[in-house]
């Protein structure tokens, strides 16, 4: 670049704030042309202008009308991401409020700018210490700013306006808030940055600091009032000549995100507080949508369970047609010679007929009343239903109407607590049944009933001394091959039909009844989690809301980042990334809090089962909803105008 090429060119710029007649002019045409090098004092009392000159000099701003052009090229026609390379690249801001980052160290904030600008890390670290050594804060750099004086402040804010390069420092009244001492310091660091090379416009209003710099503007009205601009216009014999506006290409997105994560912990830490009530509601939220489908699934396993203990390879046939109601007949269509035809059917593994009542059973002076089941000798085939102890009755026992007993085991310890009731004699409806064995234990039914308070006894033997009829309750069709059960379900129906003359039976498979039941409890269990997945939705909420007041309290901090070259997806990324990680941790104590009270719900006897699937998915809800109701906020944070965000308290 030639030495007369000015690096800063205005021309004819105005700037006006409001529409139509509540319009504020604030500059009314500025033309005013910076060379490289140059140590430019911009004077003017409150109002002039002075400020609003700055922020557009810096990018921070747009003027309403004129052309901006920065070594040669019009800065109107950048997009906002190449305005934030543009003050990355170009510009170091110094502020007479410091406009520090109060929760990190010194270092760290002078790291800030190289951040966005892609340096690596241990790089950026050991240049932040050099500039900061060279600005005599060697004992300083992991200080906070609160642990800092104001002068100790301006310094670290100089080095950070020199952290990638500086080529243009912007300093905007940096001894407004110094005592005379440290004023002092500070413009000899501003003269030496000159003596260097670095274009220096100072923002001032004080003629005794404007003084100090090579060229003096007087801004009044939004006007340029006076220029001394001369010879000190040239560029320094050892000054370095204006940077290339394409030097870097920004930051890795790998490294944006590893800055994101650092950043969102670091902020998440320092509002510890608010940060754990914020995480109670994802913990709320995804612990009770974990542990409310594990007491679904629980109980959608323990009915299944229950009916699949009878065994989903049975039909059972039950008296009376599917649209018969009423009437003794309906209920005694059913006959002995029914179950014996039934097992002559090809696929049929058993087939044994149930006539059931309740009885009081008597054994000395101990009296029971329990359920009595003539069924056949193929019944322990049938339901698969081992004995405990003894023998089942046989089919030589059927044809002699033997009076033989075989109990299960609520029934056996009642009658016989403290023996074997195996050789025993009991009474049934006055008649005497010698005990031959006893079933293994079986559990309630699906229906609630203890299916061991029970009595079999050979259906002859039963429907003649016991019941006094032939009918039978329903007869149970145990199918070989389970894969062939709509088959034999189908001869069975024809089987009947024929027999019968009209269909006065009705025949259910257990292999459908658990699909049906099923199917309605996994409508039970998405009922509950539905619910509980409100919780989730309120504790999204509260992210959402947390995430507001982050912005709305941390407005400055992204006029400050914006201002040191972070572009709006950064700002947004960072925003983001708090919120996710707040869903993430949330959402991990809430899977261990979920598993821990679904074990304790257990141990109190309702039936849970945990399994991958709920605790997956609540985990996923709870991180997408992060992301959702996080980014509102983040994205109001990205567009935030950088100018009203570092004037923001």
């Amino acid at each position: 670049m030639s030495v007369q090429t000015p690096i800063i060119e205005l021309r004819d710029i105005t700037r006006h704030f409001g529409e139509g007649e509540l319009i504020v002019p604030v500059l009314k045409g500025v033309d005013l042309t910076i060379h490289p090098g140059e140590f430019v004092a911009i004077m003017g009392p409150s109002g002039s202008g002075k400020s609003t000159l700055m922020n557009i000099l810096g990018c921070l701003d747009v003027a309403s009308a004129g052309q901006y052009l920065f070594s040669g090229r019009d800065v109107s026609k950048l997009a906002n991401d190449d305005l934030a390379r543009l003050r990355r690249e170009a510009f170091g801001f110094v502020f007479q409020s410091y406009n520090l980052l109060p929760g990190i160290s010194a270092r760290e904030n002078v790291e800030i700018p190289a951040i966005y600008a892609g340096l690596p890390a241990v790089e950026r670290r050991v240049r932040a210490e050099q500039l900061l050594c060279g600005l005599g804060l060697e004992n300083r750099l992991n200080n906070r700013p609160s642990q800092l004086s104001g002068g100790q402040q301006q310094r670290v804010s100089i080095a950070r306006a020199l952290m990638n390069g500086g080529q243009i420092i912007l300093a905007d009244e940096p001894t407004g808030a110094l005592d005379s001492e440290s004023s002092k310091d500070v413009m000899r660091l501003l003269v030496d940055l000159s003596r260097q090379g670095h274009t220096v416009i100072l923002i001032t209003h004080d003629a005794d600091v404007a003084n100090v710099a090579d060229r003096q503007i007087t801004i009044g009205d939004g006007l340029i009032t006076s220029d001394t601009a001369g010879e000190a216009n040239a560029l320094p014999e050892d000054g370095a000549p204006a940077p290339a506006f394409s030097r870097n290409r920004g930051s890795s997105p790998w490294t944006d995100w590893q800055e994101a994560v650092k950043s969102a912990v670091r902020s998440l830490h320092t509002n510890l507080f608010r940060t754990a009530l914020t995480l109670l509601g994802i913990v709320i939220g995804v612990a009770s949508v974990i542990t409310m489908l594990a007491i679904g699934e629980g109980a959608k396993k323990d009915v299944v369970d229950r009916i699949s203990s009878m065994g989903s390879d049975l039909l059972l046939v039950r008296p009376g047609g599917p649209d018969q109601r009423g009437g003794r007949w309906s209920v005694t269509t059913l006959v002995p010679d029914d179950f014996k035809a039934i097992n002559n059917i090809p696929g049929v593994l058993a087939a044994i007929p149930e006539l059931t009542g309740s009885q009081v059973l008597r054994y000395g002076n101990r009296n029971h009343q329990a359920e009595i089941n003539a069924t056949s000798f193929q019944f322990p085939l049938a339901r698969q239903w081992p004995l405990k102890e003894g023998t089942f009755f046989t089919a030589d026992d059927e044809g002699e109407y033997a009076s033989v007993a075989v109990l299960g085991e609520t029934a056996a310890q009642s009658l016989f607590p403290d023996q074997s009731p195996l050789g025993e004699y009991l009474m049934v409806n006055n008649v005497l049944f010698q005990v031959i064995g006893v079933m293994a234990q079986r559990g309630a039914s699906p229906w609630g009933q203890d299916q061991d308070d029970v009595v079999f006894v050979p259906y002859t033997t039963g429907s003649l001394r016991i019941f006094g009829q032939q009918h039978l309750r329903n007869i149970t069709v145990a199918v070989a091959d389970v894969e062939n059960m709509d088959g034999v379900q189908d001869q069975v129906h024809s089987t009947l039909l024929q027999r019968h003359g009209l269909e006065d039976f009705q025949i259910r498979n257990m292999a459908s009844l658990i699909d049906t039941v099923s199917e309605t409890q996994n409508t039970l269990t998405w009922l509950l989690g539905s619910v509980a997945a409100i919780s989730l939705l309120v504790g999204g909420v509260g992210v959402m809301n947390i995430m507001l007041v982050n912005v709305t309290e941390r407005t400055r901090e992204i006029g400050i980042r914006m201002a040191t070259g972070a572009r709006a997806w950064n700002i947004l990324q960072q925003f983001l990334t708090e919120a996710w990680l707040v869903s993430a941790i949330g959402g991990l104590i809430g899977v261990v809090l979920g598993i821990v009270a679904t074990q304790i719900v257990g141990a109190f006897g309702t039936p849970v089962y945990v399994t991958l699937l709920p605790m997956v998915l609540a985990f996923s809800c709870a991180f997408t909803t992060g992301l959702l109701f996080g980014f509102l906020p983040a994205r109001k944070a990205a567009n935030l105008d950088p100018v009203h965000a570092l004037a923001s308290e």
